[in-house]
């Protein structure tokens, strides 16, 4: 292996750059990392983190004569051990630590000598160099670069690029942690703006939010549920545009005024949506939502039946018992925010026994790469195989079907039927 020349490295570090920034998955970063050094930098690359009191190897990457390496354990043992290894000496030093013949032959302390001969014992090399990942001080983990062919070996000359790389993925690791920690507060900031579902037996509720997985954002999904003074069990899911604060808080502003709205009188669906329209309106909102406002309504024993307008949302699903499906696509009219004086209008539809109605908004059925079409279809067909099931399991299972694709925020809201008394 020869030397990297000026060029080759700003290249190589430019190439590191990228490929650890495009995720913002610790793990996927630093297994990106390893694949790009070998084999243009080493023959055999390993990256370790530390978390507690344990270093966790996270990625091995290895030219395909050194297979031996991939064996090499997942866990290298609790801190301290009790003989010194090159890379917790590399952990605990303030650069990287460069091991190859003439460091065995310093007047060091024995672990040099020791290092360079496991390093040889396991991959048969006698270079290696051993790098703190580190980042405003504190240390994160290491990363080891070995070489194995005769006359390759590493020599200081190479210290300013493995520094460099070492650094790279500090920051890369550091920016990965940063978001996680941002996306779970995200999460339970958004959490806490959601409602806890009521008891409306006979009925069974079941709801769940999902953030988008790419996303450190809290958005403007929502859903409601609450019990009007007749009995009526209202149900809510709506979408305020916009991923940030301000979506968040307009979300809370319309979820609460439309509470108080539905409790000031009895009108039909569309009358409340109208008046919550007008009144968002008249206090200068400047905001864009959908929404679906529904009521469930029958004696314990049934019939039942929803009533429910639509402002510019995802048309409800009824999933019968038996499994069929069908789009509630009545009663739609225009965004909340658009013109407030636009007509609104009312849906009936009855609602057999043991049936499911769920309520979502568009990220469970949008994905950039399709039609919407295609993505409907995929949550009838899933619906439909999920009607037996709990409707605890149900929200589950919908979700779970989604796998890691959600490019957006998803609201999931579900009322399943009694059988007739």
């Amino acid at each position: 292996m020869k030397a990297l020349d000026a060029l080759e490295r700003l290249g190589l570090l430019s190439e590191v750059s990228k490929a650890m920034n495009s995720s913002l998955d610790a793990d996927t970063a630093l297994h990106r990392l390893a694949r790009l050094l070998v084999p243009r930098l080493a023959d055999w690359c390993a990256v370790d983190l530390v978390e507690n009191d344990t270093v966790r190897r996270v990625s091995v990457a290895h030219r395909g004569s050194h297979a031996q390496a991939a064996g090499l354990p997942d866990v290298l043992g609790p801190l301290p051990l009790d003989v010194e290894t090159p890379l917790l000496r590399a952990l605990r030093s303030s650069g990287p630590l460069l091991i190859n013949s003439a460091s065995a032959d310093s007047p060091d302390d024995g672990t040099l000598r020791e290092a360079r001969v496991l390093l040889h014992r396991l991959l048969g090399a006698d270079s290696a160099f051993v790098a703190p990942i580190r980042v405003r001080g504190n240390v994160l983990g290491a990363l080891t670069l070995v070489r194995v062919q005769p006359g390759a070996a590493f020599t200081l000359d190479d210290l300013p690029v493995v520094e460099d790389l070492a650094h790279r993925a500090g920051l890369a690791l550091d920016n990965a942690r940063l978001y996680g920690l941002q996306h779970e507060m995200a999460y339970r900031l958004q959490h806490s703006l959601l409602p806890q579902l009521p008891d409306v037996h006979p009925l069974r509720l079941a709801a769940r939010y999902l953030p988008a997985r790419q996303s450190s954002r809290v958005g403007g999904d929502w859903y409601d549920a609450f019990v009007l003074s007749g009995g009526a069990v209202t149900l809510v899911i709506g979408d305020v545009a916009g991923h940030d604060i301000a979506a968040a808080a307009q979300m809370s502003e319309v979820r609460n005024m439309l509470r108080a709205l539905a409790f000031d009188r009895r009108e039909p669906p569309s009358g409340i949506v109208t008046r919550l329209d007008r009144a968002l309106t008249g206090l200068g909102g400047g905001f864009i939502a959908t929404m679906v406002l529904a009521r469930v309504e029958g004696p314990p024993g049934g019939p039942w039946r929803m009533r429910w307008t639509n402002a510019g949302h995802p048309a409800p699903l009824l999933i019968t018992r038996e499994g069929g499906t069908r789009f509630l696509e009545d009663g739609r009219a225009t965004l909340l925010g658009v013109d407030a004086a636009l007509p609104r209008q009312n849906a009936v539809e009855a609602l057999p026994p043991h049936s499911t109605v769920v309520l979502y908004t568009d990220g469970l059925i949008e994905r950039r790469t399709e039609p919407l079409e295609r993505g409907m279809t995929r949550l009838r067909r899933r619906a439909a195989a999920l009607a037996g099931a709990e409707v605890e399991t149900f929200c589950d299972e919908l979700l779970a079907a989604n796998g890691t694709a959600n490019e957006d925020d998803i609201a999931l809201l579900a009322v399943r039927l009694p059988g007739r008394s």
